[in-house]
């Protein structure tokens, strides 16, 4: 495995959150290329419906994605972590094509490979509407700012 992208498992509760922000900052970047490249060439993937194998169904899914969901802002949270594997939960804010606000709320289980990439990831995801006045991400699009507060702190 030349490719390598730590923190490496067996995680510690340091290493898993560190995982988890790297995750959170590489999706806010929204550059399916970049974030392609934290997965095993043969990934596997479960997100809603959807179920992906390897970097080129990711990145093609991701690019999908981003086009479909603007102004994208996310949050990740470490649930629980043991050996290889992190549990996170998350919230996504973006505009639909009409301009209508949503918010994602989902969970997301992840496996990884020795070399520190991402082999599975399992994500289970709801959408849920809200008025533009309901919003909680409020950054300039990019990486969430170190002192905007996680979703604990913002009750969510």
């Amino acid at each position: 495995m030349s490719e390598t992208r730590p923190p490496l498992p067996p995680f510690t509760r340091e290493t898993a959150i560190a995982k988890v922000r790297a995750a959170e900052d590489a999706w806010n970047t929204r550059d399916p290329a970049r974030v392609a490249l934290a997965y095993t060439p043969d990934s596997r993937w479960r997100n809603r419906s959807d179920f992906l194998r390897g970097r080129a169904e990711i990145e093609a899914f991701l690019t999908r994605k981003w086009k479909a969901e603007r102004d994208y802002r996310l949050i990740k949270e470490l649930w629980a972590f043991t050996g290889s594997r992190i549990a996170v939960r998350f919230a996504y804010e973006f505009r639909d094509e009409t301009g209508s606000w949503w918010r994602a709320y989902g969970n997301e289980n992840w496996e990884f490979a020795e070399n520190g990439l991402m082999a599975r990831r399992i994500a289970s995801i709801n959408d849920v509407p809200i008025a533009e006045g309901e919003r909680l991400f409020h950054w300039e699009q990019g990486i969430r700012p170190q002192d905007h507060p996680g979703l604990t702190e913002l009750g969510l």
